[in-house]
């Protein structure tokens, strides 16, 4: 449980914190309507459903406040730098931006259902109540009608119409009705598309069909203007609702009942969204002035197993290791962005990214650079950011395990490339003094284009006596029957056969187990972090190899568990 804490306590806090207000919000308005003498009406045509209604709402008020947030990312960063002076644990949290946007949404998609459902019902008891199924009370109630002292309880006005089709009627020709169905259609299809599934196989399904959330808040701002839920108001004399609930007939005749007035309630929900809204649109804003900043590539390179590299240049452009960029290509798409961890370091005039063929817009760039004439400029390329990630902290650590899987090696060669320069300039201010580093990949090809950095960071650590700083093992976990032939003939070579480094290739996957007791054991009193850029899997696994072998007593080792989220 100590182990757990370590690596996952703030986080579950703020989790419960969450939960928390969540849970207070909707017991809060729950026992709100469900207790409240002004819907003592209200609750006799509706029931317990009024009570079922409102609570979700208010907790869907709460959530839609907090679902725009997490994707800002220029607020993010900003945040992230402002927090370099407090604890990681803090920043930690902000790396965890997308998986809280996900809980965030389950919850509205959860209260959504709920909120849905029981006004469903309450058309359909507000419909009876208007044909008089119910009691004499709901049926009086039910007709109170626009008058110069009166105001109505039931929003159904409607009596002209074949009974079975008002609620149908009422649904698609009010306020609140129409943008409820337009809103529910739209989360619909957000939430759906969504699935990971479709996001890694069909990404601009994804794309298109998630920015369906302008319509879904513009469709929230107007909902509760239609006033659907009204509450009893004051006159003057008062009605007291429990003398005069059996006294219908004497309603507006003595001064003890006078008729009964209503009102809907003032809507709240553009009162809690509208913040947010507005922080994303100047977020918007920001990425759009950065669309039109001008982009000039430095170098077009296409590396082994069909991966691009691109080195850009613009003005006024600041990084920091590890972070990412957006990439917009008009001539594939205009509104299209996608993210990509920068390979280049801090020290460079350049900065670059990495791009594998993994998609319909990945395929069509690398289509469009190869049939570049030699030393060509590219197409107009549109870049926002940077953005900070995870592995901003590497040299906050005394230690790094660094784990990268295919092309997820990528925020590490900055992270080496930086290293390198560090170490070349003498920086004073590198805390850092042990580096492990873990690259797994199915296919030979791939180490080609990162062999060339590790065999100059292997001869540079060499030359200063520092050859211990870093420890790298690559893992080949494909390979065929000539490759291993291959490797038998060449087997007592120097260098390895595959990347012509001195660290032979290692087959097959790392042992996890022995990898971290290794550390621990090299590193006794050391704070780790562990850095991992690769699939949700291998993720799940070093993160219970953290818990498992940090150690809660603060003189010994502890595993921090880190990943990159996009």
């Amino acid at each position: 449980m100590g182990n757990w804490v370590i690596n996952n306590g703030f986080t579950s806090f703020m989790l419960v914190v969450w939960m928390g207000i969540n849970i207070f919000l909707f017991v809060w308005f729950y026992f709100f309507y469900d207790l409240g003498d002004q819907f003592f009406y209200t609750r006799h045509l509706l029931g317990s459903a009024l009570a079922w209604a409102r609570a979700p709402a208010a907790v869907l008020n709460f959530n839609c406040m907090l679902i725009l947030l997490p994707v800002c990312r220029n607020l993010l960063s900003l945040i992230r730098g402002s927090f370099v002076c407090c604890s990681r644990t803090m920043r930690k949290q902000l790396d965890k931006n997308l998986s809280f946007h996900k809980l965030v949404a389950y919850m509205i998609a959860l209260m959504t259902a709920v909120h849905m459902i029981a006004h469903l019902l309450n058309v359909e008891w507000y419909n009876n109540s208007r044909q008089g199924v119910y009691d004499k009370l709901s049926t009086a109630l039910s007709n109170l009608s626009d008058t110069e002292n009166t105001t109505y309880l039931n929003p159904i006005r409607i009596t002209n119409l074949d009974p079975q089709q008002i609620p149908t009627y009422f649904v698609f020709t009010t306020i609140a009705g129409l943008t409820g169905v337009i809103i529910t259609l739209a989360l619909i299809l957000i939430i759906t598309s969504s699935m990971e599934v479709i996001r890694r196989s069909y990404f601009e399904v994804f794309w298109y069909t998630h920015h369906l959330f302008i319509i879904f808040f513009a469709g929230l701002v107007f909902h509760g203007a239609g006033r659907i839920v009204r509450s009893q108001t004051k006159t003057d004399p008062p009605h007291n609702f429990t003398f005069c609930k059996d006294r219908i007939d004497d309603w507006g005749k003595i001064p003890e009942c006078p008729i009964p007035q209503f009102a809907g309630g003032f809507p709240q929900t553009w009162m809690w969204v509208i913040g947010p809204m507005v922080l994303y649109i100047c977020e918007r804003i920001l990425r759009f002035i950065r669309y039109l900043q001008t982009v000039r590539y430095r170098k077009i390179v296409m590396r082994p197993s069909k991966v691009l590299e691109l080195q850009l240049v613009k003005s006024g452009f600041k990084m920091e290791v590890g972070q990412y960029v957006f990439l917009n290509c008009p001539a594939i798409s205009q509104l299209e962005w996608h993210p990509f961890t920068m390979t280049s370091a801090p020290e460079e005039d350049f900065f670059s990214v990495h791009i594998r063929s993994a998609g319909d817009w990945t395929n069509k760039l690398i289509d469009i650079m190869q049939k570049l004439p030699e030393g060509a400029q590219g197409p107009k390329m549109g870049v926002d950011g940077p953005f900070g990630t995870a592995s901003e902290d590497v040299f906050d650590y005394e230690v790094s395990m660094l784990v990268g899987a295919g092309i997820g090696v990528t925020p590490f060669a900055s992270i080496l490339k930086s290293i390198w320069y560090k170490f070349k300039d003498s920086n004073p201010k590198l805390r850092t003094r042990k580096i492990y580093f873990y690259w797994l990949c199915r296919e030979t090809h791939a180490f080609e284009w990162f062999a060339d950095l590790l065999q100059v960071l292997e001869r540079e650590m060499e030359e200063r006596g520092m050859a211990d700083f870093l420890t790298y093992k690559l893992y080949l976990t494909g390979w065929d029957q000539s490759h291993v032939d291959h490797v038998k003939v060449r087997f007592d070579e120097d260098t390895d056969v595959v990347t012509g480094l001195k660290q032979k290739t290692h087959y097959g996957r790392p042992a996890w187990d022995k990898e971290f007791e290794q550390v621990r054991k090299e590193n006794p009193t050391s704070v780790v972090g562990t850095f991992l850029c690769g699939p949700e899997a291998l993720g799940k696994v070093l993160e219970k190899k953290c818990a498992k072998y940090s150690d809660v007593d603060p003189r010994k080792t502890k595993f921090y568990f880190n990943k990159e989220n996009f």
